[in-house]
């Protein structure tokens, strides 16, 4: 797999003519945008204000504004970059996973399926609506590795009896190959309840976690701040994280930066990482030629494929029983 700076020389060499088009779109389009959002926004409050003018539920009127004001916005917005979109992830993303390794194959409008995430476990939540895009699928080093943005969400009723949605997880799914099949379910989360309340308390609350199965209390003191890890089969549980792997995980998260949840389930290990936004969308507002939006892109990819590197699952350590 080539490295960030031959992956950033790729980037700023190979498609600096592409890039340069792009940018020129962007900086068009972001002024078409700033222009419409002058004008509905203007148009929005001459509308609300006549109506105020002629209510005496001015808090109900307001508030229902506010929300038509942000859907339509939303959805003009959509509408607007999803050109521009489309042409950043076919001229860029694409080239990009391909550089990385020839054997990924990459399908903007597809994600991982619904069936892998929920059967990952690492949500207890009920999904009601999930959806994603940026699946990238493919062998690295001779390992079955897939990947792409999800958008977990869960219906509610408000007050009036409206649907409200609600995020589970957002942010980037991988789910590679273990070499081995095992037997029970090993879940390891980010440790939050040790976090707020010390270990003392985060451990007796992390015990009385009924969602979840038998709390395994592993060695490493480093590993037990970060993580807290659950599973069906507590011998198997301590079998798969050995020091080594424990090690590799906590490198694997201060790498990501973000919140991770791990999974070893069948024979496939399972990870989230929540970034709360779509990781490969291009912004409007920053310069495509940006050093800083440039790494951003690539340490993004580079994390997803490099994790079968990072945790050496290309080597064949356990065999399938």
């Amino acid at each position: 797999m080539k490295s960030t700076s031959e992956l950033t020389d790729f980037y700023y060499k190979t498609l600096y003519p592409t890039l340069e088009q792009l940018e020129k779109q962007r900086k068009n389009l972001k002024s078409k945008i700033l222009k419409i959002t002058f004008f509905y926004t203007l148009a929005f409050i001459i509308i609300i204000a006549i109506f105020l003018n002629n209510s005496n539920n001015i808090n109900d009127i307001f508030i229902f504004g506010i929300a038509i004001y942000i859907g339509i916005g939303g959805i003009i917005y959509k509408l607007l970059i999803k050109d521009y979109t489309s042409d950043f992830k076919s001229q860029v993303i694409r080239p990009l996973i391909a550089a990385i390794d020839n054997n990924l194959s990459y399908t903007i409008d597809s994600h991982v399926p619904r069936s892998m995430f929920e059967n990952s476990e690492l949500f207890k939540t009920k999904i009601d609506r999930l959806s994603g895009n940026d699946y990238v699928k493919g062998v690295i080093d001779d390992v079955n590795l897939q990947f792409s943005d999800i958008h977990a969400e869960q219906k509610h009723k408000n007050s009036k009896g409206q649907d409200n949605w609600s995020t589970i997880f957002k942010g980037l799914f991988i789910v590679a190959e273990f070499h081995k099949n095992f037997k029970g379910q090993t879940i390891i989360l980010p440790d939050t309840a040790q976090k707020s309340f010390g270990n003392l308390i985060g451990s007796w609350l992390q015990s009385k976690n009924i969602s979840r199965d038998e709390l395994v209390k592993m060695d490493d003191v480093e590993f037990e701040k970060k993580f807290v890890v659950y599973s069906t089969n507590q011998i198997e549980a301590r079998y798969i994280l050995s020091a080594t792997l424990m090690k590799r995980l906590l490198i694997f998260q201060k790498r990501s930066k973000h919140p991770i949840y791990i999974s070893f389930k069948g024979e496939n290990i399972h990870i989230a990482i929540y970034y709360n936004k779509d990781l490969f969308e291009p912004s409007i507002f920053h310069s495509l030629l940006k050093y800083k939006i440039a790494i951003e892109y690539l340490s993004t990819l580079q994390l997803a494929v490099g994790i079968v590197e990072e945790l050496k699952l290309n080597q064949k350590l356990w065999s399938k029983e």
